[in-house]
């Protein structure tokens, strides 16, 4: 069984069919490292080399799902990373790669010939929300939360997956609000296939997946191949390498650097709470004189 630092993976005892992909940082409420995209990958790798499993159940140990990038400690550091570049100017080419890589780990699990099922509790927000999205099928439990709260500022969907979805429509409300859905608004918008309450969230995840399970792997592939293909006919990876390119941009532009100052020096939380309260973000001119102040008073 293969051996991992961010989750783990391993058929179900009671369903061979299944695989059960646990996100498994708790104590980060299951926060994207450096570490788990490759992990996911390689997991995914695992199971599909599995003959005998039929379908992957991906879902989050502890209080939810999985909360986003681990930002918290970065973002408040003067350190220099490819997506939170300090030197000047700005190397969007590496930014690039590395989210691409990301993007493109998260992807292994839509691109893979066995279906894969987003259990989801808890919270589903920003980074995390990339990795339920690229799953195949979503059970939600009632309460729980999906969205993008950083494309308020400081972020761009990589896999670019809320169109493709949910439509333009919904995705545009999505994208200009940073509002979150919770799981019963995600099933009236036709973005989760199920809402249920959390007692039952397990229950009938499992169902859905056995029910899959018993359906020839190779019939699967083929159908999940079908689907596929006319997404990609509607430019899916032309989309995210414009959405990679522009979730750089956001990082590392006034506004984006603004809120990377603001969280040195005012911490994470606080410019969290900024972003996500509705108050207006500074732009232009006005972050760049802000950033100013705060490099000043800083040095």
């Amino acid at each position: 069984m293969p051996d991992f630092s961010t989750l783990r993976i391993a058929a179900d005892p009671a369903h061979p069919r299944i695989a059960r992909l646990l996100l498994n940082r708790p104590e980060r409420l299951n926060a994207i490292s450096m570490a788990m995209p490759r992990e996911i990958r390689a997991a995914v790798d695992w199971a599909v080399a599995n003959p005998d499993i039929h379908v992957i159940v991906v879902e989050g140990v502890g209080k939810g799902f999985c909360g986003g990038y681990d930002l918290a400690e970065s973002a408040e550091a003067m350190i220099d990373h490819p997506c939170q570049q300090e030197k000047t100017p700005w190397d969007p080419m590496v930014d690039y790669a590395f989210m691409k890589q990301n993007t493109e780990d998260f992807m292994s699990l839509w691109r893979c010939p066995k279906p894969t099922i987003a259990k989801v509790h808890g919270h589903a927000v920003a980074g995390g929300s990339d990795i339920a999205l690229c799953c195949d099928l979503l059970v939600m439990a009632d309460d729980a939360r999906i969205g993008y709260m950083p494309t308020r500022v400081w972020g761009c969907p990589s896999t670019a997956m809320w169109t493709f979805r949910l439509g333009p429509l919904r995705a545009k409300q999505l994208m200009f609000t940073g509002d979150t859905l919770s799981g019963r608004e995600a099933a009236d918008w036709g973005l989760a296939n199920q809402a249920v309450p959390l007692a039952q969230l397990e229950a009938e995840t499992l169902a859905l997946a056995e029910r899959i399970a018993g359906v020839p792997s190779s019939h699967l592939a083929m159908h999940k191949m079908v689907v596929n293909q006319v997404m990609l006919n509607m430019g899916l990876e032309q989309t995210q390498m414009m959405a990679n390119v522009f979730d750089g941009i956001t990082r590392h532009n006034p506004e984006g650097l603004w809120f990377r100052r603001y969280a040195q020096q005012q911490g994470f939380k606080a410019a969290v709470e900024w972003r996500d309260s509705g108050r207006p973000i500074p732009e232009g001119d006005e972050a760049r004189e802000l950033i100013r102040q705060m490099e000043n008073k800083a040095s």
